[in-house]
């Protein structure tokens, strides 16, 4: 097939139980096309229920990739997505003329449109006095410091995810320079062409489906889920909410109903600061993912040429 344009990638993100994956399957059906997966757990065969991953009557609607893709034993990086995503994009674009990418993970739909800057690398020196902070003093001492050193990656980056600190932190240690700074500085050119919209609805309605949405995940299992990966409890793949609450739980710190409660109230956070991430892209074109002919609007969108 010979295109006289370039491929067009269409994002779709938004906040979590927003309605995405729905969105992007009926998109890939308009479009006769497929859907890449941007959610850094999804990838993940053993997290499902927990990860609110698309069900079979929704993989089976559309040709979904990164999802079931990898083990939580293996270790897989935004760097790792980035590289594997951009191959299997170039290989889906000899038959695509568009592909749907979808998710809410900010960082890894950042991997594949623009990528990052080489970001330093910190000696095993610096990790370690880090890692002593973090048994020492506690995850709050690091949240404290990277306050200081860094703002704008504060008031975006999962405040409960110790890697994700200590990574900015040894960052800040080995260069002098904010996390932040890094990850702006130059945009890689793409041989595609991306179109980015986000879905949105008033913020009571979301924290609702939220709120629903983790009711049904203990219906579907989510606390035998949890309990067959408790051997792989210090993994960092499972150290993310949904899973880290009811660990806590099965440790005795809370009762269930204290863990349904928790895992309710650090998603909407979550769900917070993926708004803020997504809103500091100017690029995003917004939609009300309430609206009965939102799929109409952003085909419209992406038909309309620029």
């Amino acid at each position: 097939m010979q295109h006289s344009h370039q491929p067009t990638l269409i994002v779709v993100a938004g906040p979590t139980a927003v309605g995405k994956t729905a969105a992007a399957i009926k998109l890939a059906q308009h479009f006769n096309t497929v859907v890449v997966s941007a959610d850094s757990r999804q990838f993940f065969r053993e997290m499902s229920i927990g990860t609110a991953k698309p069900d079979a009557d929704e993989l089976a609607a559309a040709k979904h990739y990164f999802i079931n893709s990898h083990s939580v034993t293996e270790s897989f990086s935004v760097g790792d997505f980035e590289r594997e995503g951009l191959v299997l994009l170039d290989e889906l674009f000899k038959t695509y003329d568009k592909v749907i990418l979808a998710g809410g993970s900010g960082l890894y739909i950042k991997a594949i449109c623009e990528g990052f800057d080489e970001l330093p690398v910190a000696d095993a020196e610096t990790r370690d006095k880090l890692n002593l902070e973090l048994q020492e003093k506690g995850i709050s001492a690091l949240q404290q410091r990277l306050k200081e050193i860094d703002p704008d990656y504060y008031a975006e980056v999962d405040l409960n995810n110790p890697q994700r600190l200590i990574r900015a932190l040894e960052v800040f240690e080995t260069s002098g320079k904010p996390f932040s700074s890094f990850r702006n500085a130059t945009i890689n050119q793409r041989p595609f062409d991306i179109i980015k919209l986000a879905l949105d609805m008033p913020r009571e309605k979301l924290y609702e489906r939220i709120n629903l949405r983790v009711d049904i995940m203990v219906k579907q299992g989510l606390i035998e889920e949890v309990k067959s990966l408790l051997p792989y409890r210090h993994l960092n793949a499972l150290n993310t909410v949904g899973y880290s609450e009811v660990f806590d739980y099965f440790d005795g710190k809370s009762t269930l109903e204290e863990a349904i409660a928790m895992i309710k109230q650090n998603t909407r956070r979550f769900a917070k600061r993926q708004l803020t991430w997504f809103r500091r892209d100017q690029d995003f074109i917004w939609f009300d993912a309430g609206a009965p002919d939102v799929i109409d609007q952003m085909i419209k969108t992406i038909e309309t040429p620029a």
